[in-house]
């Protein structure tokens, strides 16, 4: 695919052209001859095709995905954020931090270009055009999805304006919300029929639009629609077009469950038609053979992090992780003391730590076995605990005894990093760990960057990268997953429980993720380890366990910013305080010590971003968002 956009630099330069024509929504193609030579063969066509996959927001990447450090999920040195501005409540209607609406609509624009020259090119098999259609139909869609996901009710761009257009036919409202999202799903069961169900040359193809990447993607299109931001969401009473007209149906719908619960069903089965599985770590060859601890913590981490493996829906190509790895990974070899190119410097913060299950597989706070006042309390690594924490270690009470995506997915002071050059399990005194405290090899005060809590990212790194000198970081490098089967797996469940409230099959799905995950059952660890048995029996528990095990199994995946906007749940956890430890201390006894960064606040009005004072000064039909 890279080398179809190479190709395409010169489309891209008469793009430009166009996109001086910034009518309001920049919907006006204002150079018709140069869009014809686009299509007159199809070379042309595809080069055009392959601009309208150019505009993917590149996720993962600090400086163009706000659900990195925009919400309560990492912190970042200051003075290096991107969009730590947009966590600490600076979020401004002058210049919006983060803003997609320009680029979003130009690339919608382009999409129309596409789908209406299209039928012109004369040197097509129908199948491939066919193809080619559904393609651009689905990224219409998402860029649509994008811009409702952002902005809450969009003004929706089926065709484009003639370029004689007037003033007045330019300015357009926004449409409401239900017919945003009825609109995307339209768009995206036409795109359906004509795509693959796989990629047949992956070495050419990767990251091209399928069936179920489409059927998966409308699984999470309409569980957005059914959730309480945009369903019933009686906050936005308020917000209505200059003619009156509501943006938000202030009446619940049940039925939109129903309908994103049969949409996600029916994506898993298309993915599990086409061979996808939860991901296992079993390689054809390894020089030692691992225990069952090592194993299942790389299931975890490799299930994000080793490329198109078979959990893998849909990879952005455009966004691949060398450097967001050179950025988080916190390796540190002693022969290069004078530092190297790594930096650690995406810190979660203490609330994350404290997210992780215990190893029953049940929220710390509720574990009745578990020693939840005494969790800041020093406590000594014994043997048992050698290949988590580092054997006579002396750390907290909360870094023992958690669930193994807590060690997969977290590096910590005293914790056990495995891979990195090192490799043999049952050798654990040479296994590499961390050192966290002020001057040691990981902690503050040294050459370079640093964590800003206590806490590194481990889950993003793949296991096999290695320091070969102070210069030099070798990088396995794989694309940002954008869909997993888990999620899928667990929208599903969230859907069905929505709809119709705990059950058989609302518990399969979830406790597929958790067996991958080393854990028992739902039904097992609630019953034998919770205070609250009966939690699993009913919707309103049912559903605060689905959304911590989303929260925990797709961590630092850009999730869990967008998730608790849906859920409405922002409110409640971004205006809790960033925590970390005493960095700036040698002792464990001093070290930690809890100590608040920051405190955060959110609002009603930060669900949704503000237009951008420009837009709706050119265009007094666009309504500002509620707050704004």
């Amino acid at each position: 695919m890279r080398k179809y956009l190479i190709y395409g630099g010169f489309l891209l330069a008469f793009l430009a052209v166009l996109s001086s024509c910034k009518k309001f929504l920049d919907v006006v193609p204002d150079n018709v001859a140069t869009i014809d030579n686009a299509f007159t063969m199809r070379s042309q066509a595809m080069k055009f095709l392959f601009t309208c996959y150019s505009f993917m927001p590149r996720t993962g990447q600090l400086t163009d995905d706000p659900a990195m450090v925009g919400g309560d999920e990492l912190w970042e040195i200051p003075e290096r954020a991107a969009y730590l501005d947009l966590a600490k409540g600076f979020q401004s209607k002058v210049g919006p931090l983060g803003d997609r609406w320009t680029s979003m609509y130009q690339a919608i624009r382009d999409c129309n270009i596409f789908l209406e020259n299209i039928d012109r090119v004369p040197d097509m098999q129908e199948v491939e055009r066919a193809r080619w259609i559904g393609e651009v139909k689905f990224l219409k869609a998402f860029y649509h999805f994008s811009l409702v996901r952002m902005y809450g009710p969009v003004p929706l761009i089926r065709t484009n304006l003639p370029i004689s257009a007037d003033v007045n036919q330019v300015k357009v409202m926004r449409d409401p919300v239900d017919s945003c999202f009825n609109y995307i799903v339209q768009l995206l069961d036409e795109a359906i029929p004509g795509l693959p169900t796989t990629i047949i040359s992956p070495g050419t193809e990767a990251g091209r639009i399928t069936q179920p990447i489409a059927m998966a993607l409308k699984a999470r299109v309409l569980v957005t629609a059914a959730s309480p931001l945009f369903n019933g969401n009686t906050d936005q009473v308020g917000l209505n077009n200059p003619d009156g007209e509501p943006l938000f149906n202030q009446t619940y719908s049940k039925e939109k469950w129903e309908i994103a619960a049969d949409a996600c069903k029916m994506a898993i089965d298309m993915c599990e038609s086409q061979g996808m599985k939860l991901y296992v770590y079993n390689p054809a060859f390894q020089q030692y053979v691992l225990t069952d601890t090592i194993e299942t913590q790389l299931s975890i981490r490799n299930s994000v992090t080793e490329k198109w493996n078979s959990e893998i829906i849909w990879a952005n190509t455009q966004s691949n992780t060398a450097d967001l790895q050179r950025l988080i990974s916190t390796w540190w070899d002693p022969r290069y003391l004078d530092g190297v190119v790594t930096r650690g410097e995406l810190s979660p913060p203490l609330k994350i730590a404290e997210m992780f299950y215990s190893d029953h597989g049940v929220p710390i706070n509720e574990d009745k076995t578990w020693d939840y006042a005494g969790r800041y309390a020093l406590r000594k690594a014994g043997k048992d605990d050698r290949l988590y924490i580092r054997n006579g270690y002396t750390t907290v009470g909360l870094h023992f005894d958690r669930e193994p995506r807590f060690y997969a997915d977290l590096g910590f002071d005293g914790g056990i990093y495995y891979g990195q050059g090192h490799y043999d399990d049952k050798d654990d005194m040479n296994l590499f760990y961390l050192e966290g405290k002020f001057k040691q090899r990981n902690g503050k005060g040294k050459y370079g960057f640093n964590t800003v809590t206590g806490y590194y990212i481990k889950k993003l790194i793949h296991f096999q990268n290695v320091v070969n000198s102070s210069s030099d970081y070798s990088v396995v490098d794989y694309p940002y997953p954008l869909m997993r089967l888990s999620d899928l797996y667990l929208l599903y469940s969230e859907a069905l429980n929505e709809a119709q409230g705990p059950g058989p099959e609302v518990y399969k799905y979830i406790d597929l993720v958790r067996k991958r995950a080393g854990l028992g059952t739902v039904t097992s660890s609630w019953t034998n380890y919770s205070t609250n048995p009966a939690k699993f029996t009913n919707q309103d528990g049912m559903r605060a366990i689905i959304h911590q095990e989303r929260l925990i199994e797709l961590a630092f995946e850009s999730q869990r910013f967008w998730d608790l906007r849906r859920w409405k749940e922002s409110a409640r956890e971004l205006n809790n305080p960033i925590k970390g430890w005493d960095l700036s201390q040698t002792t464990a006894a001093s070290f930690y010590r809890t100590t608040v960064l920051f405190n955060q606040t959110f609002g009603t009005k930060d669900y949704f971003w503000p237009i951008a004072d420009n837009n709706i000064t050119t265009n007094r039909n666009l309504v500002q968002n509620l707050g704004w």
